[in-house]
C-alpha cells in the first residue's frame, strides 16, 4: 500500500507559485481547516467556509491588515485602508469611494478606457508580443492613475512600485528591502500630489477626496487627513492595476489551452462578459486574504484560537466542486447560478472597482480578439510572478498566426 504524505501548504514556495490549484484541491478534501506550523497561520479553502469568513467580520477581522507579515507583526496598521477596517468605520470610509464607482460614473469612463487600451495595443508588434509586458501591465494602471490625478510621468512608475511591494522571495513572508523602498517612494509621491491638490484642486479623485466630509465614530464630521487620502489612493492605484493585469494575462494562457472557447468568442462577442466571469473564477487573480480572529472559531472539528492569522482563499473557493460542478473545466457558458464567484471578494469587502475592472477586461478581450483571432503562446517564455496575495504571469509571449 502506498502512503500519501499529508498535504503541505506553503504559499511562499516555488511549488505554490507554479501550481496552486492541486494544493487547494487536497486542502479542501484533506484539511479544510489547515494549520501551518511553519508560518503559524490557519487556512480556509472550501467555498462555504470562505464566504462565511468574509461575512463574519466579528470573528475574522481585517483590522490587522490583509497579508501574513502585517497580521502577525501585531503592530498597528500604519495607514489604515478601507480593506483593513471593520464596521462601522469601514462603512463610513467605503461610502466615500462608492460615489466614484456608481454604475453611471463607470459607464461614463468607457470612452477613456477604450482610448487608453487602444493606445497601448496600437504600439505592439501585431505578429509577436508579450501580452503582459507590452499590454496588460500597462493599461490598467494608466486608467486608475488618470482617475486619481497622477501626472503622466508617474503613472507607470506606480505599477513598478506596486510590483516591488508585492514581491516575495521564496520562503519569506516579508516585504523585500526594495519593496519597502518602493512603498515609501509611492507614499511620498501621493503625499506631494495631495499637497498640490490642496493648493489647486482639479477634476480628479484626489481633489474630491480632499473636499469630502466624513462622519466619524465619535459623531463628529471632519475631512480626510493626508494619511487617509494617501491610503485611499494607494489602495485604488494598486487594486486598479493588479487585478486586470493578471486577468488578461491569464486569459491569453487559458484560451491558448482552450482554443475552442476562443473560437466561440470570435463567433459571438456577446459572450465576452461571461468569459470575464469564468476567467475570474477559473484563474482568480487575488488568491487569498488574511484575517485576524477576534474570538475562537470551530470548523470541521478544528478550533481556531482567538488571536490567530487566518488565510481565506477565494481562489480555492472558486474551484470547489461543492459549489461549481466540474470546477477544473474552463467553460465560458458555465451557468452563472452554480455558485457565488468570490473572485472580487464577498460581503462588505467586495471589490470597490469591480464594475470598472469588468469593463476594462471586456474591452481588452474584444481588442485582443480583433488583433489575434488565431495565436499561440510561447510556453518556453512563460514566467509567473512570485508575490504575496496575488497570482498570475509576468511574461506571456504570443505569436499571432495567419
Amino acid at each position: 500500500m502506498t502512503l500519501v504524505a499529508p498535504v503541505e501548504f506553503d504559499p511562499f514556495s516555488d511549488d505554490f507559485f507554479a501550481h496552486p490549484y492541486e494544493i487547494y484541491r487536497r486542502l479542501r478534501d484533506e484539511a479544510p481547516v489547515y494549520y501551518s506550523a511553519k508560518y503559524n497561520f490557519y487556512a480556509l479553502t472550501r467555498h462555504d467556509d470562505v464566504t462565511m469568513a468574509y461575512k463574519d467580520v466579528e470573528t475574522f477581522s481585517s483590522s490587522r491588515g490583509i497579508d501574513l507579515a502585517m497580521v502577525q507583526s501585531g503592530e498597528p496598521v500604519p495607514a489604515p485602508l478601507v480593506i483593513m477596517l471593520d464596521p462601522p468605520e469601514h462603512r463610513r470610509m467605503r461610502s466615500l469611494v462608492n460615489r466614484v464607482f456608481t454604475p453611471k460614473a463607470v459607464a461614463n469612463l468607457q470612452p477613456m478606457v477604450e482610448e487608453v487600451i487602444d493606445s497601448f495595443l496600437s504600439r505592439v508588434d501585431p505578429t509577436s508580443f508579450d501580452v503582459v509586458h507590452d499590454f496588460s501591465a500597462l493599461f490598467p494602471v494608466e486608467v486608475i492613475t488618470r482617475m486619481l490625478g497622477v501626472p503622466a510621468e508617474h503613472r507607470q512608475q506606480v505599477r513598478l512600485w506596486l510590483d516591488k511591494t508585492l514581491e516575495r522571495e521564496p520562503g519569506s513572508i516579508h516585504t523585500t528591502a526594495e519593496g519597502i523602498e518602493a512603498g515609501i517612494a509611492s507614499g511620498m509621491m501621493y503625499f506631494t500630489l495631495i499637497q498640490q491638490r490642496r493648493a489647486a484642486p482639479q477634476d480628479d479623485m484626489i481633489s474630491r477626496l480632499i473636499a469630502a466630509q466624513v462622519d466619524r465614530e465619535d459623531g463628529g464630521i471632519t475631512q480626510l487627513d493626508d494619511v487617509e487620502i494617501a491610503g485611499f489612493a494607494s489602495l485604488l492605484g494598486g487594486a486598479g492595476a493588479e487585478t486586470v493585469t493578471k486577468l488578461i494575462a491569464n486569459a491569453a494562457v487559458v484560451f491558448d489551452e482552450n482554443p475552442d472557447q476562443w473560437r466561440m468568442l470570435q463567433h459571438n462577442r456577446d459572450k465576452v462578459p461571461a468569459a470575464v466571469e469564468e476567467l475570474l473564477r477559473y484563474t482568480t487573480p487575488a488568491q487569498y486574504m488574511v484575517r485576524y480572529t477576534l474570538r475562537e472559531a470551530t470548523l470541521h472539528g478544528v478550533t481556531i484560537p482567538a488571536g490567530s492569522a487566518v488565510m481565506i482563499i477565494p481562489a480555492s473557493a472558486n474551484r470547489d466542486e461543492r459549489a461549481f460542478p466540474d470546477p477544473d473545466r474552463f467553460d465560458i457558458d458555465r451557468p452563472r447560478d452554480q455558485g457565488v464567484n468570490v473572485g472580487f471578494g464577498y460581503g462588505i469587502h467586495s471589490c470597490l472597482g469591480a464594475a470598472l475592472a469588468r469593463m476594462e477586461s471586456a474591452i481588452a478581450l474584444n481588442r485582443l480578439l480583433d488583433l489575434m483571432p488565431r495565436y499561440e503562446v510561447d510556453r518556453a517564455g512563460l514566467k509567473r510572478v512570485t508575490m504575496t496575495n496575488v497570482a498570475g504571469w509576468c511574461n506571456v509571449p504570443v505569436r499571432v498566426l495567419p
